[in-house]
């Protein structure tokens, strides 16, 4: 482990020295407000500062530097040329109260940007409007669910359960019982779908609505989605799609079109903005028209007289989700993927994410398992059941050991329904190169894995922590620096 920079500092280094203040008759603050000792900051110089810092940078793993194939969590490379974008004066320099104040004479450039945005999402969802402001896919699921029940309510209708599939994102049935509603589970067949049978014996006139991803977690595509939201619609239930996978369909099928009358996108996922760790995020939730009067306050109209505006709130909107204007830079980043790539660049997207998952999936079921051995959309699962079973290696093995050849670890043990699941999107940015590399890396941990599976103990050599107490570290995080 490195040092940390309390654990380096040196009593009387200093990087920058502040001069004393010449402001003669300053007013002197309250001595409750003052401190009476010292505030205990490491003491280096500025290239102490820099070079700890620098070297801490090239620990971390990331998209510029390492093949990242989280299953279920798009991280694509991040063209440069949007980051200049968000660079610019007029975008940075914009001061977020412009939108508090109304004030839309001084920010017209930056609202165009924001309808534009709206209407590129229309027409490729197939949506009627979309709100931008929610801040993550999690935060769009709720904001969909909340525009779900504030119709309903309006309809009088009285409505307990939103149904989901065992093979969900583990948010939509968070979001459904944030809202109040309690949660209907309906297991998988034996092909990866949802059980139409299943479905069929729990759906009811209760039912407020069906939360589908599509292709699901497991990267398969439906073929009965259309009857699920036939059915869910003679119910006057409501269909909401998870956007999180829209990379696998963009430019081939709209949701709306389908029949789904919520969507929400992640768009730091399938348009590409730096994200990990926990943001920055965006999950703009689009609807048809029937539930626009619902969307949550800010949305941009166009006036002649006026330019870009503000649109009035609706009286039975959910109200506000978000401070401002939500990421407002994640939003300009996602619009400027999207007319980098244009039309044609878009629909490239997903013939080239499903292309590498299917390549994926090909070279590597001969050696682990392949629950679902199909056609796959733009991941693939395959499982370390056998392995384990035979050999006592597990999937987080694998995992582990991957981490020391430059690969960082794909999503392991999700979808839950799947044993020793490891879960791979190598999404459309990676070339044939790296992605054959990745594959000949884990073919090689199962040829150790049958010959020594005792090795699997000490991956990975190369990192400064070898197996961390994982459940430990999750349930009891503990980062603070003490004193010894």
């Amino acid at each position: 482990m490195s040092a940390t920079v309390f654990e380096k500092s040196h009593i009387g280094r200093c990087g920058v020295k502040l001069p004393k203040s010449e402001i003669k008759h300053a007013k002197a603050l309250d001595d409750s407000l003052l401190r009476h000792s010292d505030l205990g900051l490491p003491q280096l110089s500025e290239f102490d500062v820099v070079r700890h810092f620098t070297n801490l940078s090239k620990k971390n793993f990331s998209i510029d530097a390492n093949f990242y194939p989280l299953g279920s969590c798009t991280m694509k490379y991040n063209p440069k040329v949007q980051e200049r974008a968000a660079g610019l004066d007029g975008f940075a320099n914009l001061h977020p109260h412009h939108i508090t104040n109304e004030d839309t004479d001084a920010m017209q450039g930056a609202l165009e940007m924001l309808k534009i945005l709206e209407d590129d999402l229309v027409e490729i969802t197939g949506m009627d409007a979309f709100t931008l402001t929610p801040e993550a896919g999690a935060h769009g699921e709720m904001s969909g669910i909340m525009i779900i029940g504030a119709y309903h309510k309006k309809k009088g209708n009285k409505k307990r359960y939103v149904i989901v599939p065992d093979s969900s994102h583990g948010t939509n049935p968070a979001s459904a019982a944030m809202v109040d509603y309690e949660v209907i589970t309906v297991k998988s067949g034996a092909n990866g779908d949802m059980d139409i049978d299943a479905f069929k014996a729990v759906m009811s006139d209760e039912v407020a609505a069906v939360m589908m991803t599509v292709p699901n977690t497991l990267g398969l595509f439906n073929p009965k989605i259309k009857e699920i939201c036939d059915i869910a619609h003679a119910h006057d239930a409501l269909m909401y799609y998870d956007g999180a996978n829209l990379n696998a369909i963009l430019g081939f099928i709209r949701p709306g079109d389908i029949g789904f009358d919520v969507v929400h996108l992640n768009l730091h996922k399938t348009f590409a903005t730096p994200h990990g760790g926990g943001g920055p995020g965006a999950g703009p939730v689009g609807v048809k028209k029937e539930l626009i009067a619902f969307l949550p306050d800010l949305r941009v109209g166009y006036e002649k007289e006026k330019g870009y505006c503000l649109l009035p709130q609706s009286p039975v909107s959910i109200g506000k989700v978000a401070p401002f204007f939500g990421n407002f830079m994640v939003l300009l980043r996602a619009l400027v993927y999207m007319q980098t790539l244009g039309k044609e660049g878009m629909i490239n997207v997903s013939k080239k994410a499903v292309l590498n998952a299917n390549y994926i999936l090909a070279r590597l079921k001969e050696h682990l398992d392949a629950p679902f051995d199909t056609f796959c959309m733009h991941e693939c699962v395959l499982s370390a059941a056998t392995l384990a079973k035979e050999y006592h290696v597990r999937a987080l093995d694998i995992a582990k050991y991957l981490l020391d050849f430059g690969f960082h670890a794909p999503t392991i043990y999700f979808p839950l329904i799947v044993k020793e699941a490891i879960m791979i999107e190598p999404t459309e940015s990676e070339n044939i190169d790296t992605i054959d590399e990745f594959c000949d890396t884990i073919i090689e941990a199962i040829a150790l894995a049958k010959t020594n599976p005792k090795a699997f103990e000490d991956y990975p050599k190369t990192l400064p922590i070898c197996r961390a107490d994982e459940t430990k570290a999750a349930r009891s995080l503990n980062i603070r620096w003490q004193e010894r």
